[in-house]
């Protein structure tokens, strides 16, 4: 079954950047984003653990304003990388998100202490301990904290390696019956039309079904699926989806409806 990491942290803190030296995809696909040097929108990715196990990504922004748009892309995560900057230690955002994703049902995760080249092994080591500290009691307690560097490449194998042997050890509980899917994003491609992003997270969904909106009871049929970025003829639970709609604008569309059949 697919699994979704999604990450999690304060603005600044390396999310991205992280995120960019594990994949080699740069999340942060928006002019503005690049140009203010801050996560605004959903970014989404994948990563390759070995031949045979890719796990989708979900980037998530960091700053206060664009909570909103972190919820939205923290509830199709099957577990969280909660990343925390050496530098600064935890912070409100950090807080906040730990907060958001244990109100989500989210069980399971691992931390990476990101800027670590930034730091002497004294203050890391104080760091690390202040994290172990505030995580205690809540659902990461215990979880794996590696300390990298996204700039350096320090201890990106070992949380590669901490991250397969968590999706290695990950149990599933999705329902396999009713395809459902909370929108995250949605927009008009030229030549195609409305499409609709979102993780799905339950059931499966082929190409030429018929669906319906909800709470608006809208429907629609699918003429088009992509799954990780790739054509698909069909998208199941635990994966990225991207899906082509019929007879249908972006203003008859909302974030966070679920899309079901």
């Amino acid at each position: 079954m697919p699994v979704i990491m999604g990450t999690a942290g304060h603005i600044d803190h390396g999310k991205t950047s992280l995120i960019k030296a594990l994949t080699g995809i740069n999340c942060d696909r928006l002019a503005e984003e690049q140009k203010r040097g801050i996560t605004i929108e959903l970014g989404f990715g994948f990563l390759d653990l070995n031949p045979e196990l890719r796990i989708g990504i979900i980037d998530v922004p960091g700053h206060e304003r664009f909570v909103k748009n972190m919820v939205a892309g923290a509830a199709g995560i099957d577990f969280v990388l909660l990343v925390i900057a050496a530098d600064e230690g935890i912070m409100p955002q950090t807080r906040e998100h730990l907060e958001i994703c244990s109100l989500l049902g989210i069980q399971t995760g691992l931390v990476a202490l990101t800027k670590t080249d930034m730091v002497e092994d004294d203050w890391l080591e104080l760091v690390q301990d202040e994290v172990e500290t505030y995580l205690a009691g809540s659902f990461l307690e215990g979880a794996p904290i590696v300390p990298v560097s996204a700039h350096t490449g320090y201890g990106l194998d070992a949380l590669r390696a901490q991250i397969t042997a968590l999706v290695g050890s990950f149990a599933s509980a999705r329902r396999s019956d009713l395809f459902r899917l909370p929108i995250d994003r949605i927009f008009t491609m030229k030549g195609h039309g409305t499409v609709i992003t979102g993780t799905s997270i339950s059931g499966t969904l082929r190409m030429g079904e018929e669906v319906e909106i909800y709470p608006t009871g809208l429907k629609s049929r699918v003429r088009g699926l992509q799954v990780h970025g790739t054509g698909a003829d069909m998208a199941q639970a635990g994966e990225r989806t991207a899906i082509n709609l019929q007879s249908l604008d972006v203003e008859d569309l909302e974030r966070g409806e679920v899309f079901c059949h």
